[in-house]
């Protein structure tokens, strides 16, 4: 299975965020799978990349070029594709991947989780999506999504994606 994991670039991130991101990338190679992912070097993106190849996976990194300017890029990746603008990324994201992993982020992560929702909701795609919740860093953003869903904003309540909150549990559903 392809895994595409959204996440944080950012060097400044605490330390138990990347260790988790880190086991998770070892979990995603011991298990036989394929990590997706935007091809940085740092943060969470990083430090999964990182497990994965320490553990002898196999990783595809997608991103524009450019994006070398604001973060490194991964050099030990199996396969890079380099694409011109961030919407072909997560075109590409969406085709190379069977299932989406969000772990902590900032505002790249969020514009990456909140289209791949949408696309799910509208019916473009209908693989699972997992909030990667490491020491409840999402639970506002949950809470705010549960509102607007009691206050009418959001259609039919369903279960768009799976919070876990272990990576046990990101397995367990992935099975």
């Amino acid at each position: 299975m392809n895994i595409c994991l959204y996440g944080s670039g950012s060097r400044k991130i605490d330390k138990n965020y990347t260790d988790a991101a880190y086991e998770l990338g070892c979990q995603i190679a011991e298990r036989g799978h394929t990590l997706v992912f935007g091809g940085g070097d740092t943060g969470m993106m990083g430090a999964c990349a990182k497990g994965v190849h320490d553990n002898n996976g196999s990783s595809i990194g997608i991103a524009p070029k450019w994006i070398n300017d604001f973060e490194p890029l991964c050099e030990r990746c199996s396969e890079f594709i380099y694409v011109d603008t961030m919407d072909e990324r997560k075109n590409n994201f969406l085709k190379y991947s069977d299932a989406f992993i969000i772990s902590p982020g900032g505002i790249g992560t969020l514009d990456e989780f909140f289209e791949i929702i949408t696309l799910k909701k509208l019916k473009r795609h209908d693989k699972p999506i997992i909030v990667f919740n490491i020491d409840n860093f999402y639970d506002k953003m949950l809470e705010m999504i549960d509102e607007m869903a009691e206050k009418g904003f959001l259609y039919k309540q369903e279960e768009i994606f799976h919070i876990a909150n272990s990576i046990d549990e990101i397995f367990d559903y992935l099975r």
